[in-house]
């Protein structure tokens, strides 16, 4: 749920949301987790992924691209050191008329993922919508995602609300959704079209290095089928029929899926079933949940006795979501979370989710690095705000091994990581270390279950420009743990 600055919920919104909630979540599968499971490079190292959506300003953009330039990429990078973003496309504005792909977006999108990968930048296309599309309503006031041909609401109503999420309950929007998932059985063509544009987006970007992964969509929304039935149903099979256009022409690139916003983003569990990935070798699908825990939905900030309740859905939502990705299969990357960097706490929350997701050892991409109070940016001029300040901390890009868990203390400062060695695995550990704390670079020292051995070149290969460490051991045992310790120089 793509958001915007955002109220306390009402009552009756409250309980409106919760009976959604409720049905989804009920009869969700319990699977117990397992071992942590993570996205690799061409060298067999796993990637942590530390960035931004970019951005929500796509959304009402009338060429639905972001604000962004080049330069302002690199601003970014220089400000925070990230390495990923989830950057928004449209299906409206990939496919306009049915069966017709515009080359010429895809070519502009392309020119964006460039600036991003000159910079060593990782990129996730996600294909978003937020209330299915602005053609659910004749004023247009409210959605984005899919094109005016794809939407069929039979003249039902779609009223304007003050909180937009409540505008998913309109009849219109519940039955632009039921046509879509054909729940109706009226419009069959529907899900293929949208895999058919899947596999164009496909078709222009699989020899694009920079481009890790397609999010198939964001925060998928059942109209009047919600939780497992929704899930394992008709979701499944929208996710099964566009990996398997994507896999026509790139086996390669990682699969990106998410469950059924409603509740999963609370922390509630996902009932999302095992994908098969029609690709030779091991799937590349990837779990990619979202996270606004519940209380803060409910408009309470992150002090008192409100974060002790935010941090318990955040622990809720941390074991659901290890469930889910050990019945995938699948890595996780969390592709949205955020807040008003106004509210009180707010820096404090983001400083936990980065913590949480750290020991979890997946990846993240906060909403989002617009100018518009939950943003890294105090201004228009890109004047670092609170968020850039919690953003910009040590982390590691990519590690030689398998990671078991990855610590940073701002207070050392001293960056944690604790990786398996495995076997065919080449090239260093990395880590971005930032200006704040870590002024001329650092030091890093590899123990071995007990044992101490100097890493390789670690002082040596420092990159001052990117700010990048790189560490290697001369001959890593497959098998065993290393920790790799990195403080100031």
């Amino acid at each position: 749920m793509t958001r915007t600055r955002r109220p306390a919920l009402r009552t009756a919104a409250v309980a409106a949301v919760l009976v959604l909630a409720a049905a989804g979540v009920a009869a969700a599968t319990r699977t117990e987790p397992g071992p942590v499971r993570y996205i690799t490079d061409e060298q067999g190292r796993a990637l942590f992924l530390h960035g931004f959506n970019t951005s929500g300003s796509a959304k009402d953009d009338p060429d639905s691209l972001p604000w962004i330039t080049e330069e302002d990429v690199q601003h970014e990078y220089d400000a925070m050191g990230t390495n990923f973003v989830r950057l928004l496309i449209q299906w409206s504005a990939v496919e306009p008329e049915p069966g017709e792909y515009d080359a010429d977006y895809l070519d502009a999108v392309a020119e964006r993922v460039d600036w991003y990968g000159e910079r060593g930048y990782h990129v996730l296309l996600d294909m978003h919508q937020d209330l299915y599309g602005a053609a659910i309503s004749p004023e247009r006031h409210s959605g984005n995602g899919a094109p005016d041909w794809a939407t069929h609401t039979d003249g039902l109503p779609v009223a304007e609300q003050d909180m937009w999420e409540l505008v998913y309950l309109e009849p219109g929007t519940m039955r632009a959704f039921d046509h879509f998932w054909n729940t109706t059985g009226d419009h069959p063509e529907l899900m293929d079209r949208y895999a058919d544009a899947w596999g164009a987006v496909a078709e222009r970007f699989a020899d694009d290095p920079a481009v890790i992964g397609y999010d198939l969509m964001n925060e998928p929304f059942g109209g009047s089928l919600q939780g497992a039935a929704f899930e394992s149903g008709p979701l499944a099979e929208l996710y099964r029929r566009s990996t398997e256009r994507i896999r026509r022409t790139d086996a390669d690139t990682w699969i990106f899926v998410e469950g059924q916003a409603v509740g999963v983003n609370w922390g509630a569990p996902s009932a999302l079933p095992r994908l098969d990935d029609p690709r030779p070798g091991r799937p590349r699908i990837v779990y990619a949940p979202h996270v606004y825990p519940l209380p803060m939905d409910l408009g309470r900030a992150y002090t008192g006795s409100g974060r002790e309740q935010v941090d318990a859905a955040i622990a809720l939502w941390e074991e659901n979501v290890r469930v889910t990705a050990e019945r995938l299969g699948a890595p996780v990357v969390l592709g949205e979370f955020g807040l008003d960097m106004s509210g009180e706490g707010a820096g404090d929350y983001v400083e936990r989710m980065l913590d949480v997701t750290d020991g979890m050892a997946t990846g993240r991409a906060y909403w989002s690095n617009d100018h518009d109070g939950w943003g890294p940016w105090a201004d228009e001029e890109l004047t670092p705000g609170p968020l850039a300040e919690v953003m910009d901390r040590a982390y590691p890009r990519a590690v030689a091994g398998r990671p078991v868990d990855i610590a940073y203390d701002p207070e050392g400062p001293e960056l944690t990581v604790r990786f398996t060695a495995e076997e065919g695995v080449t090239g260093p550990t990395e880590v971005y270390l930032p200006e704040d704390g870590f002024p001329d670079g650092g030091e890093a020292v590899v123990t071995a279950e007990g044992g101490e051995q100097d890493a390789v070149d670690a002082n040596g290969e420092w990159d001052a420009e990117r700010r990048i460490l790189s560490a290697g051991l001369a001959s890593p045992e497959a098998g065993t743990e290393y920790t790799l310790s990195v403080r100031p120089a």
